[in-house]
């Protein structure tokens, strides 16, 4: 990785930092490579249980940088394909919590960076903007998908083609963020929620991840189906005996992810 995308650990947290403040953190192709390489990093690395995705400066990222020229809509397509795309299903796909911690603003591309992670904080002055019709285009990086699952098919429509500001009082009531907390105190309350997930059974954590990203196309006679398999495999973890005989013996349980 470059200096475009931060990587850093603290224990059992990893933090990944967009990092082109002077370009409002707007992804270039140098941005879309490094991003890879640090999700790849945080979903490989088996010491690292919970991860936190912020920018740096005024803005968590403004979306694609259209400075950098598209010539063509098949450019366009190919590195929706072969760069967000991979990145972005590293989050979703990562089997441990992802938080986003949201400060200035969200937009275009970054909405969806924003939205794909698991639990979401954003700061009181925040908000998503999704701006694509506004030069003819429609909402990407699976935007569509985690708008209209987020929000509703009407309200994600209506915020897609209005271009209106989405503040993180809406976010909260809409139920597609979690918490909003101070400006300045944004990524030491990310951090720390996600260091009190890190203490939490990755088995269990992952797991329900997994699930959780598959129900809502399942039926409910398959959602039964498919946790029976994955408590199956639970149970028999050394991680459910740990938890089940700490909470016997009154004391807290030390996960080891096995």
């Amino acid at each position: 990785m470059t200096d475009t995308v931060l990587y850093e650990t603290q224990g059992a947290v990893a933090t990944i930092t967009l990092n082109r403040p002077e370009s409002l953190n707007s992804f270039d192709k140098e941005m879309r490579a490094d991003m890879i390489d640090a999700t790849n990093q945080a979903k490989t690395d088996s010491s690292i249980r919970a991860v936190v995705v912020t920018g740096a400066g005024r803005c968590f990222s403004a979306g694609a940088d259209l400075k950098a020229g598209f010539k063509t809509g098949e450019e366009v397509e190919k590195l929706l394909l072969e760069e967000y795309k991979l990145s972005l299903v590293n989050i979703a796909e990562m089997e441990k919590p992802v938080i986003s911690a949201i400060n200035g603003f969200a937009a275009g591309v970054g909405l969806s960076y924003a939205m794909v992670c698991d639990l979401s904080i954003m700061t009181e002055s925040a908000f998503l903007l999704s701006p694509f019709s506004t030069i003819g285009l429609i909402p990407d990086g699976g935007a569509t998908w985690l708008m209209v699952n987020g929000m509703g098919y009407k309200r994600a429509y209506e915020t897609a083609i209005d271009n209106d500001r989405v503040p993180a009082q809406r976010c909260l009531e809409m139920g597609i963020i979690n918490k909003i907390v101070a400006d300045d105190s944004l990524l030491s309350d990310a951090q720390e929620w996600a260091e009190s997930l890190a203490k939490k059974a990755p088995l269990a954590l992952g797991r329900t991840k997994k699930m959780m990203r598959q129900a809502s196309s399942l039926s409910y006679a398959d959602a039964i189906t498919s946790e029976a398999a994955l408590q199956h495999l639970c149970f028999d973890s050394k991680d459910s005996h740990e938890g089940i005989t700490a909470f016997l013996e009154k004391r807290p349980a030390e996960f080891t992810g096995e």
